[in-house]
């Protein structure tokens, strides 16, 4: 596994004729971390392969490289590495629902105010509604334990919109997809349908996204953009404006790019390979032309290290203990 970070490290642009090799070589290491040494090696590689699979997810990857995914010989991979709890029941039957309360599911098309939401466990009364969208290899079940962590640390509502797992493999494969913006992932169906509704009906919108739910969360936000420009004309101007309703936070998130309009803050610790590596980076990288975080975000750089580099990609005992306020957080205060 060290080889295969090491290799990965070194990567400055994608080579075409190592890709497949690299993957596989991961999946391998993968499966002998599995039978070896238990789940928190495994979750120490599926961090990784989220980010590999987010680096190599560049103009430059070629079409034959992007199916590697769904080569014959890593299937075998994806359901040994599918996490515990999928079952007799798919997750992707999930895939773009609403989370609620108790974990129960809502179709997309359900209005935000007839969603039950989890809130903080103290009885406190809620003054906002957050969405939740998390990130790889994440059941519906595991979405719903973080929604709760997510009332209890912030006291408000808290709705998630599921990314869906199908193993560790095929969610890698949708990384490239999200990076490169090419099919179809039903979680940014879901999100920028939302997103779209609720500002076009002049409500504000705030969003909080982990790692692939940053992709996932740049991606709808793109999504919705295009939207109002092209179908309803707005200009670019009017379409920042109306963005501007919306409230994004971002917990070591795989994306580099975000649309001008709403207002940001990015969490990334600085011992976390995903953002640092591939999304916005280290803190030299804020001169970086090809990254932007947003017009006016805050980004939000710290460093807890761990002696396993990828257990600092947690969500939960890494990043949501150190989320503040949003206003609070926009004003630089930590």
């Amino acid at each position: 596994m060290s080889n295969l970070i090491s290799r990965v490290i070194d990567t400055i642009t994608p080579n075409l004729n190592e890709d497949f090799a690299l993957l596989s070589q991961g999946s391998e290491a993968l499966i002998d971390a599995l039978e070896n040494t238990g789940r928190q090696t495994l979750s120490s590689g599926l961090g990784l392969a989220e980010g590999y699979a987010t680096r190599i997810g560049t103009d430059l990857l070629s079409s034959s490289v992007s199916s590697l995914v769904n080569r014959g010989s890593l299937l075998a991979a994806n359901v040994c590495l599918a996490p515990a709890g999928i079952g007799n029941t798919p997750d992707t039957i999930y895939d773009g629902f609403f989370v609620g309360a108790n974990g129960r599911t809502f179709p997309p098309t359900t209005s935000l105010n007839q969603i039950p939401a989890v809130n903080p466990s103290d009885g406190r009364t809620p003054n906002e509604t957050l969405i939740y969208i998390n990130g790889i290899n994440t059941t519906k079940e595991g979405q719903a334990a973080s929604l709760q962590a997510i009332a209890d640390r912030t006291g408000a509502r808290v709705i998630g919109i599921h990314n869906a797992t199908e193993g560790m493999i095929t969610d890698l494969g949708q990384c490239i997809t999200d990076k490169l913006d090419k099919g179809r992932n039903p979680a940014v169906d879901t999100l920028a349908d939302t997103v779209y509704n609720e500002i076009k009906a002049g409500r504000s919108v705030h969003l909080m996204a982990h790692s692939q739910g940053g992709l996932i969360t740049s991606r709808a936000l793109n999504h919705v953009s295009q939207r109002l420009r092209m179908e309803d004309g707005f200009s670019r101007a009017q379409t920042e404006r109306l963005l501007g309703l919306v409230s994004v936070e971002t917990f070591g998130a795989a994306a580099g790019h975000y649309p001008d309009g709403p207002r940001y803050v990015h969490y990334i610790n600085r011992d976390d390979p995903v953002p640092s590596l591939f999304g916005l980076g280290w803190d030299i990288d804020r001169f970086n032309p090809t990254l932007h975080a947003g017009r006016g975000a805050v980004v939000h750089r710290f460093t807890d290290v761990h002696l396993n580099p990828i257990a600092s990609h947690s969500f939960e005992d890494v990043y949501l203990p150190r989320r503040v306020p949003f206003d609070q957080a926009r004003r630089g205060h930590f």
